[in-house]
């Protein structure tokens, strides 16, 4: 799923595309799952809840859920505006019981990151 939005209406297309664009001052996060292929689903199903469950807080722009080919790993690409809108989007995250209940389902290796560099056709 990915989501766009700055106080405009939120979209929920396989067919978006998030905005990715260097030195914009974004915050991204990328966690990576290692999960049992049994559960890669399951996570998926959770991510998009989440992501849901956030997508109107003020900062928050997109996010973007990934499965390996394998089954093995999910990544979310997660971006907010700015580090304050990251922490109360962790901290609604938190609060809502999002991260305990993805650890039921595997392990999150998260990061965060600024884009330095895109390249695009």
């Amino acid at each position: 799923m990915v989501g766009v939005s700055s106080q405009a209406k939120i979209k929920t297309e396989e067919s978006c595309i998030a905005n990715i664009e260097a030195n914009k001052g974004v915050v991204t996060q990328i966690n990576v799952f290692t999960v049992a292929p049994e559960n890669q689903q399951a996570l998926i199903e959770l991510l998009i809840e989440s992501a849901k469950s956030v997508c109107e807080i003020p900062g928050w722009i997109s996010a973007s859920v990934h499965r390996s080919a394998d089954g093995t790993r999910v990544v979310n690409y997660a971006q907010a505006e700015n580090m304050e809108a990251q922490e109360r989007i962790v901290a609604s995250l938190r609060a809502n019981g999002f991260f305990e209940r993805n650890a039921k389902l595997g392990e999150a290796h998260p990061g965060l990151y600024e884009v330095v560099y895109t390249l695009m056709r």
